[in-house]
């Protein structure tokens, strides 16, 4: 059975994938990306797993896979294939695609910023499906964007596009890790979220989702320090709409999984917020977890639409099974600080469909 490798790689957790031509999750695996051992052992154990990866494929379908999709975080340049910064994980300029592709037997690997991979499947077969234009914004540990236009992601002049979690929302506001202060990831993150609360509520362990739970029981403090945050995310969302007048704003990430929680007041301050923009429609991402596994899989098959032009892209009018799947997790009532699993998640072990 044709298929590709669809790798996504957080700080703490890889999730991976092989992807049929019909979009289909025919084996899914996890793995802690165990990066207290170095950059250069977290690339070493993304090649070892994808080589499994391809075993699997020609021991369980017959077949070794026809290309390869990796996304990985930070700086990205996806036309040479190279992992330019990731303080996360401690990289600079990995050739990760000359890297998987000579241990994947010199199939086409296609390199992917994690976001944007994300934003590239919510677009085509999430929640974006069908808008021409889009915008992905999770909310997690920090903030980014993902531009979606005409089914594809714009990346920028230099792979910087969509970074909408460093707009300056609040001069005078925190300090943000960038160097600047009052970014709206330093304001509306699950993170920014969480640190408000811990300090708010006084327990140091408290995190967004406690805050989430508070809100809905009524806490007064909560309130406050949910819609401060709320309003600091409405008026960056407000400069991207300026900009980009998107027909769909999409927003996932840890935050989102509070559910009407977060976006009926979000859609509130955002309509207030607007004078002559249009306003577009605000709705949560569907494919949760499995977004930048399909993405991945998507820009491999893109990659092999480019170079043989008989092979099948991924459909991009019906949800997949993963789709699906990924539906049914956006329905979780609260958030957490972070869209990367736990390096203890029970889903670390493999599970073939």
């Amino acid at each position: 059975m044709r298929h590709v490798i669809a790798l996504d790689v957080g700080g703490t957790g890889m999730k991976a994938a092989l992807v049929g031509a019909d979009g289909a999750l025919l084996h899914q695996a996890r793995r802690a990306t165990g990066r207290e051992r170095g950059p250069e052992a977290v690339v070493e154990t993304i090649l070892g797993f994808a080589a499994e990866l391809r075993a699997y494929g020609v021991e369980h379908f017959g077949e070794s896979a026809v290309a390869a999709g990796v996304a990985v975080p930070g700086i990205v340049d996806a036309e040479r294939g190279i992992a330019v910064y990731a303080a996360n994980l401690g990289w600079r300029d990995v050739p990760m695609r000359e890297l998987l592709g000579a241990r994947l037997g010199g199939v086409p690997v296609a390199l992917g910023h994690d976001v944007r991979t994300g934003g590239l499947a919510e677009g085509r077969i999430g929640a974006g499906r069908g808008a021409d234009r889009f915008l992905f914004v999770p909310l997690g540990t920090g903030i980014a964007g993902a531009i979606g236009i005409a089914g594809s992601i714009e990346a920028g002049a230099h792979g910087y596009a969509g970074e909408i979690g460093h707009v300056v929302v609040r001069p005078d506001g925190p300090e943000c890790g960038c160097g600047q202060r009052g970014c709206l990831e330093a304001l509306a993150s699950a993170g920014a979220v969480t640190r408000a609360w811990a300090a708010a509520s006084g327990d140091p362990e408290a995190d967004a989702a406690d805050c989430a739970k508070a809100v809905e029981s009524g806490d007064p403090v909560a309130v406050r320090v949910w819609l401060d945050a709320v309003d600091a995310l409405a008026a960056g969302l407000v400069t991207a709409l300026t900009l980009l007048d998107p027909r769909t704003l999409i927003i996932g990430g840890g935050l989102a999984e509070a559910g009407e929680t977060l976006f009926t007041p979000l859609r509130a301050r955002v309509e207030e917020r607007v004078t002559f923009q249009k306003l577009p429609e605000i709705v949560p991402a569907a494919l949760g977890d499995h977004a930048g596994c399909l993405g991945a899989g998507l820009l491999a098959w893109d990659l092999l639409a480019a170079t043989e032009p008989t092979a099948t892209e991924l459909p991009a009018t019906e949800p997949t099974a993963a789709a699906r799947a990924g539906q049914a997790h956006a329905t979780r009532s609260h958030p957490t600080d972070d869209t990367n699993p736990p390096d203890d998640d029970p889903l670390a072990t493999e599970v073939s469909a």
